[in-house]
């Protein structure tokens, strides 16, 4: 007999590993079968969930783009491919190999949100390459031990439980539990653990899962493993260091964000949508979505007084005014300052927003309690679909959505959007995207304006120096021509009808280039945003 031949020891008598059998078939499912299966389900759900905690937090802390999540999955998926191939070269002590694996996958894979933070906010600025080296590094570890696990537990079972399974119910079995697993942690990720638990407390508690396997592992096997007095320890260490991880998550998390933030955190949350942190210093508030800068109170009258009003005094008397994004109503405060509105639609994706800027008395100052307003109605969905489904007609949409860094909010900047705002314009009214930068992001500025030709709208691109942003765009769209404003509302601090003309000058080196349409079929513009913002950083 060949002398690598794995044999099957006897279970001993009331051992877990003893099925019930008559005339030499089993009669019951063992409980070691069954929680070696259950082991299956968990291993999958820990392996999926320190995938999706390095992809959302390389996007969050590299710019949040497509490109982190598929890089991150592609070298994940690899090291699961080596690990398996690696298995074939364990012939000893499968279940040893086994528990080793489990508390090494647990510990790292369950210690790298956290460890990736810490680096990450140590790192001085522009340290962006020895970040990624780290990350990739633990992607690859972490990847290879969690390509090493069902391969190992395929071969116990068969070991253990060859009268009961052929080859191919044996692979049927293990894939099953595998898959399901996989998939109750894609739905629980984004819509449960990070926003109740965050990134760094959700790979924790999925590490301290794979030591309970690791556990489970040690007492099924008791009577044929060796060394149990090592594996013990080595169980209770890794316990009991993810456990005072778990306890100081909230501070790492805290200290990590204030030094990437550089001031005070009064206000962090994750939703089901983003990552919402609010700071306040000296200097005043800001407003990050996914660690990118949304606002600053110190400066933010000129970019919302130079999103609003042109299209606002445009139009000369607007009644019923669409706003899209914007859900923190610093445009809506804008709006509300013209008489004539009677009714104003704000769509925002997310409730937190709208809730917390309406409810926080300092945050509900900032916006003048606009969205407390008899005059407007919120309606918290996603802004495509809401169009889809509506008739209505508007004489103003504002258009305030986060910049097109990833696919999902490319698509809020695609002709078949536009094609949308269009159809709920009123035959005068005008339409307004913010736009980034001319200046920084110059191709994908005129993206967005060759697009919004492209359905038959009649642009106007214009720009405005905000200090914590720079040079920043906006583009009127409309079926008749942009008229100049002869008169704007009193006490605005950065717009007046004098100073408008200039807004619609472009020096060369913001001037028009060629570009293409962004269409859903071609998301161009999403990557001409991460190749010009990505010099930047």
């Amino acid at each position: 007999m060949n002398q690598h031949q794995e044999h099957a020891p006897e279970p001993m008598p009331g051992s877990p590993l003893a099925a019930r059998t008559q005339g030499g078939r089993p009669t019951s499912v063992s409980l070691a079968e069954l929680l070696l299966l259950a082991s299956v389900f968990v291993i999958a759900a820990c392996g999926l969930v320190y995938e999706l905690a390095a992809g959302a937090l390389a996007s969050y802390l590299l710019g949040d783009s497509v490109l982190q999540f598929s890089t991150v999955i592609g070298v994940y998926l690899f090291a699961m491919g080596l690990g398996s191939w690696l298995s074939r070269f364990i012939e000893r002590q499968l279940v040893g190999v086994f528990l080793q694996v489990e508390l090494l996958v647990g510990v790292v894979g369950g210690l790298m949100p956290a460890a990736l933070f810490a680096v990450h906010s140590l790192l001085p600025p522009g340290e962006g390459t020895a970040f990624r080296v780290l990350l990739y590094a633990l992607v690859l570890l972490v990847g290879t031990l969690v390509g090493l696990e069902i391969p190992l537990v395929m071969r116990i079972l068969k070991r253990h439980f060859s009268h009961r399974y052929g080859l191919k119910d044996l692979v049927s079995q293990v894939l099953t539990f595998d898959y399901l697993g996989a998939l109750l942690v894609a739905l629980a990720f984004p819509l449960v653990l990070v926003p109740q638990l965050g990134l760094v407390r959700t790979g924790i508690a999925f590490g301290l899962l794979n030591v309970v396997v690791a556990v489970w592992a040690l007492w099924l096997f008791r009577a044929e493993l060796r060394g149990r007095p090592a594996h013990m320890a080595a169980c209770l260490l890794s316990g009991l260091l993810l456990l005072a991880a778990l306890l100081g998550a909230e501070h790492l998390t805290s200290w990590a964000e204030e030094r990437f933030y550089g001031e005070h955190i009064v206000f962090k949350q994750s939703s089901p949508y983003q990552r919402i942190v609010i700071t306040d210093g000296r200097a005043g508030t800001r407003l990050f979505l996914n660690g990118n800068l949304q606002f600053h109170s110190k400066d933010e009258y000129r970019y919302h007084e130079a999103l609003v009003h042109p299209a606002m005094a445009a139009q000369g008397a607007p009644k019923r005014v669409l706003v899209l994004g914007g859900g923190d109503g610093m445009a809506v405060r804008e709006i509300l300052k013209y008489p004539s509105v009677e009714q104003v639609t704000l769509v925002e994706l997310d409730p937190l927003m709208t809730a917390l800027f309406r409810d926080t008395p300092k945050l509900a100052a900032l916006n003048g309690h606009s969205l407390s307003s008899p005059k407007l109605r919120i309606v918290n969905a996603d802004a495509f679909g809401w169009l889809e489904q509506q008739a209505e007609t508007f004489d103003v949409i504002v258009i305030d959505f986060p910049d097109p860094s990833n696919f999902a909010l490319g698509k809020l900047y695609t002709a078949s959007f536009y094609e949308l705002v269009d159809q709920h314009l009123s035959a005068g009214g005008y339409a307004v995207v913010q736009t980034t930068s001319p200046l920084i992001a110059r191709r994908s500025f005129w993206t967005v304006v060759t697009t919004l030709e492209s359905v038959g709208l009649t642009t106007t691109p214009y720009h405005a120096h905000v200090p914590s942003f720079g040079e920043w765009g906006f583009v009127l769209a409309s079926r008749r021509p942009f008229r100049q404003p002869t008169q704007l509302p009193p006490g605005l601090r950065f717009l007046s009808v004098k100073s408008l003309p200039a807004l619609l000058d472009f020096p060369p080196d913001m001037a028009r280039v060629p570009t293409e349409v962004n269409r859903l079929s071609n998301q161009v513009l999403v990557q001409e945003f991460e190749a010009e913002w990505g010099q930047v950083h």
